[in-house]
């Protein structure tokens, strides 16, 4: 009787056993089928990562090809209001003459008024080998200075309104004419550009010269053994041969009222207006440190609005001043000079 209810009681257990990883290994089973289809609806696929890339580099080269629009249309839309200078100024002293020709750029930042750098307007300033005959009683005299305008075969000529006591800066006063009414001054920014931001340089890099190297050929064969002087800027102009260059970069530091950015630059394009995408001058091309790719400086806009807060306050240019007047910040172009320091690394106008 007891052997027969053990192997009963044996017999259920291994039935229950049986069916208890019967359960288990289906649930498994089910468990591995779920893992599978989630994987399959949920799990992203393979090249997700690799679309997710493409999709972010179309983008930014959707972006760079914008920037890259705006750029041409704010550079076409400022190069009228930008103008070759031309000038020339001796001094005399102790029986001893120098004679030399000044070579910049300047933009129209008001009706009837040329912004450029004051080495510009004043061509003796920060000059080192001038400043000793200035110190020995020299008084520099300016000949004539002059603009000319993409689209104009005559020059204007320019006037001295006022510069900065402190710093590069000098403005101008255009003659006045149906040509200079028509000019469209440039906005300056309400802010300082940032750290990275794009910038374009319009100026007249190497002058006469360069002018000259991009004429088309049979212009070229003529006049490249010209000298770099004011005939030769008159013969470019009667062709409607002025016409600034556009070069491009990124600014790389902003301090003060200085700016530093990679848009290149060479001699005669002091003074060009350094734009943002949107077109507005954020600053004015005065100097670059030599060896140094990168180096290229320029002073904030904002150091022109006491100038041209200044300059309403002058005699209409049709009217001689009676007088020299003396404004806070900046200076008539008629009183003393200073010298003007370069510092190593060698900056130098260009």
């Amino acid at each position: 009787m007891f052997n027969s209810d053990i192997g009963e009681r044996t017999g259920e257990g291994e039935l229950v056993e049986t069916w208890q990883r019967f359960v288990q290994g289906l649930l498994g089973v089910l468990a591995l089928v779920g893992a599978g289809i989630m994987a399959h609806y949920y799990a992203p696929p393979e090249n997700a990562g690799l679309e997710q890339q493409v999709h972010q580099l179309s983008s930014q080269v959707a972006t760079l090809e914008a920037q890259q629009s705006i750029s041409a249309g704010v550079v076409d839309d400022a190069r009228e209001s930008v103008a070759y200078i031309y000038g020339i100024y001796h001094i005399s002293w102790r029986g001893q003459h120098f004679r030399a020709r000044v070579a910049g750029t300047g933009f129209v930042v008001a009706h009837g008024i040329l912004a450029t750098n004051r080495h510009v307007a004043e061509p003796w300033y920060g000059d080192r080998e001038v400043a000793a005959a200035l110190r020995e009683g020299g008084e520099p005299v300016l000949e004539k200075l002059v603009a000319y305008f993409p689209g104009s075969p005559l020059p204007v000529v320019l006037k001295p309104a006022v510069v900065a006591s402190h710093g590069d800066l000098a403005l101008l006063r255009l003659e006045a004419s149906d040509f200079t009414d028509k000019l469209r001054p440039l906005t300056l920014a309400q802010a300082p550009p940032h750290v990275g931001e794009s910038v374009s340089v319009l100026a007249y890099p190497m002058g006469v010269t360069g002018m000259v190297a991009k004429s088309p050929a049979v212009v070229y064969d003529r006049l490249a053994a010209h000298p770099d002087n004011g005939d030769t800027a008159a013969e470019l102009a009667a062709l409607s041969l002025i016409r600034p260059s556009a070069t491009f970069g990124h600014i790389g530091d902003v301090t003060g009222d200085k700016l530093i950015y990679d848009a290149p630059t060479a001699r005669g394009g002091s003074g060009g207006p350094v734009l943002n995408l949107r077109g507005e001058v954020v600053g004015i091309n005065s100097a670059y440190i030599d060896g140094f790719s990168g180096g290229t400086l320029g002073i904030t806009a904002s150091e022109l609005r006491p100038l041209l807060e200044s300059a309403k306050h002058l005699p209409d240019q049709k009217q001689e001043p009676a007088t020299n007047t003396q404004v806070s910040g900046v200076r008539n172009v008629s009183s003393s000079t200073n010298s003007h320091c370069l510092l190593i690394p060698k900056i130098c106008h260009p």
